[in-house]
């Protein structure tokens, strides 16, 4: 309800723009702020980051172009207001079941290997959000090997 009040308060004033499609405790906000700071941890938002990040989240969640966009930006706000992954984490954990929580992890190394290879912050992250998603050292492991195959051989998910 203050979520709501928030809202309405906000569209008044003319600040912020409220998604009228997704909000705080939206899972794929939660998913796509994971994929944005994992885009991000080498600088800002390449090219070809965001391309990927598009294409992930329109095939992930069934999304228009224009809902993707909006999603993006939503994500990039919760990220910039994050102070850590927990938020995002707890979030997934209520809403999928293991193999989503799967699927979240292989997303996040499509991602963190866009450019070919892993940063250690990259990696890092990685092993934190994996282990915050109750994801086994092993499959993380596996996920990664998988994604970095796939993308040897110039195939896409």
């Amino acid at each position: 309800m203050l979520e709501e009040i928030r809202r309405l308060f906000t569209e008044l004033r003319g600040g912020d723009k409220a998604s009228s499609h997704f909000d705080a405790d939206d899972e794929r906000v939660a998913a796509a702020a994971l994929l944005v700071h994992v885009a991000t941890l080498d600088g800002a938002l390449t090219a070809a980051a965001r391309d990927k990040l598009r294409s992930l989240l329109m095939a992930q969640f069934s999304l228009t172009a224009e809902l993707t966009d909006e999603l993006i930006e939503a994500a990039l706000a919760a990220d910039r207001e994050a102070v850590d992954f927990y938020h995002f984490t707890s979030l997934l954990m209520r809403m999928l079941d293991e193999q989503g929580r799967l699927r979240i992890i292989e997303m996040l190394w499509e991602m963190a290997l866009v450019d070919g290879r892993v940063s250690e912050f990259e990696d890092n992250m990685m092993w934190r959000v994996a282990d915050l998603l109750a994801i086994s050292p092993h499959e993380r492991i596996a996920l990664r090997q998988r994604v970095a195959a796939r993308q040897a051989a110039g195939k896409q998910p």
